[in-house]
């Protein structure tokens, strides 16, 4: 197994000015209130987290508020979905570069991840703080590269993570792909760590 050339081993995490470049690349998509962006997984804005019968006809199951409490004002919270069957987790960033996003990459995944579909993940625009958590995502669970996801995303919506969580999703790529690596490397026999 060790002479397979591993599939990662071309592929360098690029500069998070070179990842920025990736949103200005290319054909851009218009600015709408929510977009599907994978199977069963939308991201949207306040607009779209406060319409409930909008939500009951997208079939919405599961919202993740990006943008909940004292900085953001995105005000649902568990109660404002009360009378639905939508199951709620709020998580307050701060659309900062200095905020550290990446705290909540694992919760975030893990609860998109149990909704398996219909899950909307949403903040204020739907661009920089809810997008991040969907792009760690898709790079956690579907072992997308930080540039695969972002492709992805950016092709069904108009996304714009900070610098500073562009750098954590750097990061994030970074460690992924060296665990993916030292997988390999590792004797076929043995299970994976999960």
């Amino acid at each position: 197994g060790r002479l397979l050339k591993s599939c990662y081993s071309d592929y360098i995490t690029p500069g998070t000015l070179d990842l920025e470049q990736l949103f200005w690349s290319g054909p851009g998509v218009q600015y709408t209130h929510v977009n599907q962006v994978w199977p069963g997984i939308y991201i949207g804005d306040e607009k779209t987290a406060l319409e409930r019968p909008g939500l009951r006809d997208l079939g919405i199951t599961h919202v993740l508020n990006a943008a909940e409490g004292k900085w953001n004002n995105v005000l649902t919270g568990a109660d404002y979905y009360s009378d639905t069957n939508i199951q709620y987790y709020g998580i307050e960033a701060d659309d900062k570069p200095t905020f550290n996003i990446s705290q909540f990459f694992h919760p975030a995944a893990q609860f998109i991840h149990e909704a398996l579909n219909n899950v909307l993940v949403h903040c204020v625009m739907g661009r920089s703080r809810s997008a991040t958590l969907v792009l760690a995502y898709l790079m956690m669970e579907h072992s997308l590269s930080v540039v695969d996801a972002i492709e992805h995303v950016r092709q069904r919506r108009c996304i714009l993570p900070n610098h500073g969580f562009l750098k954590q999703l750097r990061a994030l790529d970074i460690t992924l792909q060296e665990a993916r690596l030292k997988q390999k490397t590792q004797t076929q026999g043995q299970e994976k760590p999960r």
